[in-house]
């Protein structure tokens, strides 16, 4: 089985983390919830979920894991800004590990400067910003582009996990 981490912050959009989170752990994957500090507890920002950050982002390498998961909502804007988040992101994207983001997630993937080049799908009001960042915008419910798996919003979740299970 595979060992995914999420890469979580504050105002995570609930459902976004939820879904994938209990059907990649349902499917029988090791889960790690990385944050900035390890034990701070972080809400969604519908109320509806908490969890606690399992492992520090400094604490972790990305050759323990073989995927990540990016939920949105504004934890992407909370994490955006940490070089070891972004060193982290970058060292998967090199090995060729798949990083699923949706809604907000891809701007982890923009300010890693990743987009290049790649198709993708994001929250469909952040599509400059993507294009801005070199990426090929797609406005369907998931894109995969060799590494990548992309999704628009949570009416997208169920496309979005089974693309995540296909590549587990």
């Amino acid at each position: 089985m595979s060992k995914v981490a999420f890469l979580l912050a504050d105002q995570f959009e609930d459902s976004e983390m939820q879904v994938p989170y209990d059907e990649v752990k349902k499917a029988g994957h090791d889960v790690d919830i990385i944050g900035l500090n390890k034990g701070d507890t972080v809400k969604g920002k519908q109320g509806k979920a908490e969890y606690t950050i399992e492992k520090s982002i400094t604490d972790v390498s990305a050759s323990e894991y073989d995927a990540i998961v990016i939920p949105g909502g504004s934890s992407p804007e909370n994490l955006r800004l940490d070089a070891n988040i972004l060193k982290f992101v970058t060292e998967v994207n090199s090995a060729k590990k798949p990083i699923a983001a949706i809604c907000h997630g891809p701007q982890i993937l923009a300010s890693a400067d990743l987009l290049k080049g790649r198709k993708i799908t994001s929250y469909p009001p952040l599509k400059d910003d993507m294009i801005n960042a070199g990426a090929e915008f797609e406005d369907q419910e998931a894109v995969v582009d060799g590494n990548f798996i992309t999704s628009r919003t949570p009416k997208d979740e169920p496309a979005f996990v089974r693309e995540i299970l296909n590549v587990l």
